[in-house]
């Protein structure tokens, strides 16, 4: 028996960030390289002021309802079965951000 598709969600917040050196999003895809039948994205954000690292990474086509702490740099995509979503950065969210959110996730309640 062979697993042909894997869905996860996964946030890792590591503090103090100047503690470990963070993967690049190539080197996590590099990781992934034998999941043939998924998509994995990756993101990794750097806040100094709260001196924390966080790294999200998941299978695309995203299938949960929720997607939590976006940030400045989120990648985009569709996310038609998100219904909730939560910010988080030290920058400012400009207009252009929103209009992309609201692309991204067409069925967003709260």
């Amino acid at each position: 028996m062979r697993l042909n598709q894997f869905t996860f969600d996964v946030c890792s917040i590591i503090q103090p960030a100047n503690q470990i050196k963070m993967p690049s999003n190539g080197d996590i895809q590099y990781t992934f390289r034998n999941f043939k039948n998924n998509q994995i994205i990756s993101d990794i954000n750097y806040f100094p002021e709260a001196n924390e690292c966080h790294c999200h990474i998941y299978s695309y086509p995203y299938t949960l309802t929720y997607y939590h702490n976006i940030t400045n740099n989120f990648p985009g995509g569709l996310f038609k079965y998100v219904r909730q979503v939560s910010l988080y950065d030290e920058y400012p969210f400009e207009h252009d951000f929103f209009l992309r959110i609201t692309q991204s996730f067409p069925c967003m309640e709260n």
